[in-house]
């Protein structure tokens, strides 16, 4: 790793640095080395990567250079960026992240477009549930877009809870948004009924788990990966369990593995939901099955 001077005898600049970072990353078959090397640097600078490039003959003082071989090293060991940085950006927000939730994926933004392109006739008012919620990423992204709604998270795990609370209160939902720890539906005491259930579950098959990447299985909690055999554990409970707690016409929209929608979609019909569809990620895999309850005004359109 580099130390305060280079082999040359050169000072260790920016550039240097980060030409060496990423050559470094890419011998080691990490994905994007060189955006993986500016993202660290510039944490450790406390600036942005547009700076890095202006200032890329600017040598590095010691202190400088030995943050950032601490970054590199945790990089090395497969540890995300996102942990290492503490944040990632989703539907246009910063969301503070650590090894309590999983890292937000651009995928998990196509659950948001569908819960609120599938709610749109009820945007002034509402009340919506978000399963799962992790680092409360599709509550809040909700939120922020549906003011005047009432938003309730839930997670089995506490330490997740802890994060998605304090995701909220940074990004201003804090008083339209709700996190609560339990499974499921469970620690609900309002029996109002909500008007939207979304949620992103673990589905990943229990077979499949150890063949994950080494950054998602080594870092990611199990807990919100692990669908059991065929990965639709939580998603059946949560068919199953969505209908008592569903308003007339109220949508139920999940985010499934890419071969799933098949089985998803079947499981939404079997229970009764109408208008089920598939909505494809930006990779074109139908990432979310979403559907709703029968509304009392059979001739009303979709919602």
């Amino acid at each position: 790793m580099p130390q305060r001077q280079d082999n040359s005898g050169g000072a260790w600049t920016i550039g240097r640095v980060v030409q060496w970072s990423a050559q470094d990353f890419a011998r080691r078959g990490l994905d994007s080395p060189h955006l993986d090397a500016e993202l660290l640097l510039a944490h450790v600078l406390g600036t942005d990567r547009l700076r890095l490039i202006l200032d890329r003959d600017r040598p590095l003082s010691d202190g400088e250079l030995t943050a950032y071989r601490g970054l590199i090293q945790r990089r090395r060991d497969g540890e995300p960026v996102a942990y290492i940085l503490g944040h990632r950006e989703f539907y246009g927000l910063p969301f503070c992240v650590d090894r309590r939730v999983l890292i937000p994926r651009p995928d998990t933004e196509t659950l948001v477009g569908v819960a609120l392109e599938r709610t749109r006739a009820r945007d002034l008012f509402g009340r919506a549930l978000d399963l799962c919620t992790g680092s409360g990423c599709v509550a809040i992204a909700f939120a922020r877009q549906r003011p005047t709604w009432d938003v309730v998270g839930v997670d089995v795990d506490p330490a997740a809870v802890a994060v998605a609370r304090d995701n909220a209160l940074r990004l201003g939902t804090a008083a339209t948004t709700r996190f609560v720890a339990g499974d499921l539906f469970a620690p609900l005491s309002d029996a109002t009924p909500f008007d939207l259930v979304m949620a992103n579950p673990p589905y990943i098959p229990t077979g499949e788990y150890e063949q994950l990447e080494r950054e998602i299985r080594g870092f990611e909690p199990r807990l919100a990966l692990d669908g059991g055999r065929d990965g639709l554990d939580v998603v059946r409970r949560i068919v199953d369990e969505a209908q008592g707690l569903l308003a007339p016409g109220g949508v139920l929209a999940l985010e499934v593995h890419c071969d799933q929608a098949d089985a998803v979609a079947t499981l939404l019909t079997g229970s009764g939901l109408q208008a089920v569809q598939r909505d494809r990620d930006f990779g074109g895999h139908e990432r979310v099955v979403s559907g709703h309850t029968r509304r009392p005004d059979a001739g009303q359109g979709p919602p």
